[in-house]
């Protein structure tokens, strides 16, 4: 945890906000535009700024942020300071600080999900802001309108910053001795189990965090199963599908894994991998970033594919970045300047997370990209070619319908998780975990038809 990580917030969980709330449909709409000139020196001599987010995986990135935005602050006479928080502390945070309207004037959202929608309520309306970077870079992609955009009030709650991508990384070396390649989920449950016996299982999260909340999204959707319909107006999470998804997670589980993974936080999968002893993981190259620090012979037998393929798709959820600012933020002004000139600088901040921030407007950071295209440190440096075009092959928890609140506090709640974690630990069979997760979210589903 980094500066400012450990002040203290009042005690309030996601949970206990979500159910005292009463968040509903609307944004804020507080937004002053964005064509205004900015405020005066004299009238900024008196300002400040303060931004909390995460603390990223690729700490590089965090040095580069952290100066340019005291860099901005400086030319324009603002102290600005920025808050790093565990990536696991986001949505207490939020919910705190939404409790409290008070806080941060730019709050930082890292995950699947948990944030633009189910707050929007409290932040101000960023549509002139995202419309302005879209006629200069390109429209959003499809996650990025996941990410911030409120299709049923047509406005944008949240700045689309970048979503995550969850490659498969697999030490080709063990793979090529088993002759064998991680490509389908099939592959990576038969080859996993061999190389298990090796004392190299797969390793993929079934614990409550950001990356088994995304990785098995995406294998439920390569088995053609969804949380929710196209238009977001059902739950069709009950199906033979979802069924079939849960039976292979299990079989996942018993066959090449170990009950380890029942307690992983996202940092686990990557300290798996860089040890040495995991043949496989789905994660962001962070991983493989700091391999390549830790062992750089190991880091040039680790290797990048494609989400393994399904019976229906080849499908891997993404997790998102985004920026919002209060309705209550004491600065909502230079908040807004400051999402300005960082869109506009945001090339920097894609070679600054080493091709870990992938980009939510289509023609902001152009192909061939660099770092992903040639990165000069990898071997072959065409290494991570593949990733530049994970926009075809991520998708957003809402997906195939729009993102939601529901859908936010559904992702919030674990519900996927425990689903299949019933199920491979035996606690339920694979029937009856689908059917308990479907009542659980047809419950949320259910609670924001009755407030919008």
């Amino acid at each position: 945890m980094r500066s400012g990580g450990n002040k203290k917030t009042r005690s309030v969980t996601r949970r206990d906000f979500l159910k005292t709330s009463g968040v509903v449909a609307g944004a804020a709409g507080l937004a002053p535009a964005i064509s205004a000139p900015f405020v005066s020196r004299a009238m900024a001599q008196s300002k400040t700024l303060s931004i909390v987010q995460w603390s990223h995986f690729v700490p590089a990135y965090d040095t580069w942020f952290d100066k340019f935005a005291k860099d901005w602050g400086d030319k324009n006479h603002i102290a600005v300071t920025v808050d790093h928080i565990s990536e696991n502390d986001i949505a207490a945070r939020a919910a705190a600080e939404a409790s409290a309207r008070a806080g941060h004037d730019i709050f930082g959202w890292n995950g699947g999900a948990s944030g633009a929608h189910l707050y929007r309520k409290f932040l101000v309306n960023l549509t002139d802001l995202v419309e302005s970077t879209a006629k200069k870079y390109g429209k959003p992609t499809v996650i990025g309108t996941q990410i911030g955009y409120d299709a049923d009030t047509k406005t944008w709650s949240a700045f689309p910053d970048f979503y995550i991508n969850y490659p498969a990384m697999y030490r080709k070396s063990m793979w090529d001795e088993i002759g064998m390649k991680p490509d389908t989920w099939d592959n990576v449950r038969i080859g996993g189990a061999k190389l298990k016996a090796k004392g190299h299982p797969v390793g993929i999260s079934l614990g409550h965090s950001n990356d088994p909340n995304t990785t098995w999204r995406g294998v439920l959707w390569s088995y053609g199963g969804a949380v929710q319909d196209k238009d977001g107006k059902r739950i069709v999470l009950n199906s033979k599908e979802s069924i079939e998804a849960v039976k292979f997670v299990a079989a996942l589980y018993k066959e090449a894994m170990t009950s380890e993974v029942l307690s992983w936080d996202d940092s686990s999968n990557n300290r798996y991998l860089d040890s040495g002893v995991s043949s496989l993981i789905l994660n962001p190259i962070s991983a493989y970033r700091t391999a390549q620090q830790v062992n750089k012979k190991m880091a040039d037998d680790i290797f990048v594919l494609k989400p393994p393929k399904g019976p229906a798709a080849q499908i891997m959820g993404a997790a998102a970045g985004f920026y919002g600012i209060w309705d209550f933020a004491k600065n909502k002004e230079g908040a807004l300047e400051f999402l300005k000139y960082y869109a506009d600088h945001w090339p920097e901040a894609f070679k600054a997370s080493e091709g870990y921030n992938n980009p939510c407007f289509a023609n902001i950071v152009p192909k061939p990209m660099p770092i992903l295209s040639n990165d000069p440190t990898s071997n072959p440096p065409d290494k991570l070619s593949v990733l530049q075009t994970s926009d075809e092959w991520c998708a957003a928890p809402g997906y195939p319908g729009p993102a939601t609140p529901a859908i936010d506090e559904i992702y919030n709640e674990f519900i996927l998780c425990d689903m299949m974690s019933k199920t491979a630990t035996g606690q339920a069979s694979a029937e009856d975990s689908v059917k308990l997760a479907t009542q659980l979210s047809e419950a949320i589903f259910k609670k924001w038809q009755q407030r919008t």
